[in-house]
């Protein structure tokens, strides 16, 4: 059998050639690497460098591509970049970008830049800009582009084939023309297919989609991305209340959305920032992570608080204390099972009133299930080491009380910290593992004390 070759991810490789490259001194090489890359590609490079190395490699990428890789960078990689630019060279970058681009980044820059950047700007973008600005960042109002082709539904397919000629190109992932009627109210889509393979003699209303519904301007951009996911979008027109045309979502930032997501879910459930900086300054990531340590270690002392009531019992049979860690950790396994079931559940819209009796249910079915089996397998292993039946019978019981409450407790925590405004991964699973850890060591040392004294 031939021998399998495992291939590094492109941007490994390319951090390596680069890495490399420097520390040869060829630094004619490493700008004509950094110029054949994409700006997503320099951003994330970028963040996978320390501090003095990021620094140096920013000063070698164009003045022209800046602008892009500080859209593509995290918060707070941008936040250093953005510090260490002239206000001429914060500018330059700024000019040119989309309208949709350049409202995600010019919150981050300085006043006096700001100010430039929308002087230099002609009335019409600046209408523009505005117009994005005055959104929520984190709605569909804040993801949209204003770029839109409209065309009108009485029109036939040949005037629109000579506008679009006389047009002279089209805007990004413009998969389709939205049309709208002569006060701006969104009617439908036509797709380009159907424009190129069409009698150029039809009228627009003859061949459009009526069928496709606009996006709400102030719809969540989680629900946004749920849509194209859903249906399978290039792009999609925005829309006040009114129907009236306000602009157009592109794939393009709903993948973002996307990605942002997934990584705020990962690092919530360790209590990290998602725009945090891998390479921050270590007394920097130390005071942030100390925060959750902290929780973490009351809730520590309260487990051990558990255990110290039944010191007496510990005393007496010191069996009990080497099988202790057994039933809290399989709950807390358990418990991180169901809980990251239901956090993905409640962020892809998936758990609601309807559903979540029978969900709870199923999680009861599993935990006992597993319960059983498990209790069965660690009472014959017990039983074997210590020769002792009575201990088999306490660490079997507390298995499947465990995780029977782990399955309640997983599910229901994300539920309540949903309910009091609190992000269920931030935080999910320190409370679950108090719960599990409590109730583990509760249960087993509690029916040892009960049997024994």
């Amino acid at each position: 059998m031939p021998e399998q070759v495992t291939k590094k991810p492109h941007v490994e490789q390319q951090l390596e050639s680069v890495s490399r490259a420097l520390e040869s001194g060829a630094l004619h090489n490493v700008r004509m690497m950094l110029n054949d890359l994409h700006p997503a590609e320099l951003a994330q490079m970028l963040e996978s460098m320390p501090q003095p190395r990021r620094e140096f490699v920013w000063e070698m990428i164009g003045a022209d591509t800046k602008g892009e890789v500080l859209l593509h960078v995290n918060d707070e990689v941008r936040a250093g970049l953005i510090e260490k630019m002239a206000d001429v060279q914060l500018v330059a970058a700024a000019d040119g970008m989309d309208t949709d681009d350049l409202a995600d980044l010019i919150t981050d820059l300085p006043d006096t830049v700001i100010r430039e950047v929308l002087h230099s700007m002609d009335m019409q973008d600046r209408g523009r800009l505005e117009t994005v600005l005055a959104y929520p960042e984190d709605s569909a109002g804040g993801l949209m582009n204003i770029d839109t082709i409209t065309i009108r539904a009485e029109v036939t397919l040949d005037v629109v084939m000579r506008y679009l000629r006389l047009h002279g190109e089209l805007p990004d992932h413009t998969d389709a023309l939205i049309v709208v009627n002569r006060f701006d109210r969104y009617l439908g889509q036509l797709s380009l297919r159907v424009l190129l393979t069409s009698d150029p003699a039809l009228t627009v209303a003859e061949v459009m989609n009526r069928d496709k519904p606009a996006i709400l301007v102030n719809m969540p951009d989680n629900e946004v991305a749920q849509i194209f996911e859903n249906r399978d979008l290039i792009s999609a027109p925005v829309v006040n209340e009114d129907d009236k045309l306000l602009g157009r979502i592109t794939i393009d930032d709903v993948v973002d959305v996307i990605r942002d997501e997934a990584d705020h879910s990962l690092m919530s459930m360790a209590g990290l920032d998602e725009e945090g900086d891998m390479f921050a300054p270590v007394l920097q990531s130390s005071r942030r992570r100390a925060v959750w340590l902290g929780i973490n270690l009351m809730t520590a002392f309260l487990a051990a608080w558990v255990i110290g009531l039944f010191q007496a019992t510990l005393d007496k049979v010191v069996a009990l204390a080497v099988l202790m860690p057994v039933a809290a950790s399989m709950g807390g396994v358990a418990g991180t099972q169901t809980l990251t079931l239901v956090v993905r559940g409640l962020a892809l819209g998936q758990i609601g009133k309807t559903n979540a009796r029978q969900l709870l249910w199923r999680e009861l079915g599993v935990g006992l299930l597993n319960g059983l089996l498990w209790a069965v397998v660690v009472a014959a292993i017990a039983i074997a080491w210590f020769d002792d039946l009575r201990i088999g019978g306490f660490i079997a019981a507390a298995m499947l009380i465990n995780l029977l409450t782990a399955a309640a407790a997983g599910f229901s925590v994300p539920l309540v910290l949903r309910k009091f405004g609190i992000d269920p991964a931030l935080g999910g699973s320190v409370t679950l593992t108090t719960i599990t850890d409590v109730v583990g060591y509760a249960a087993f040392l509690g029916l040892a004390a009960w049997y024994l004294f």
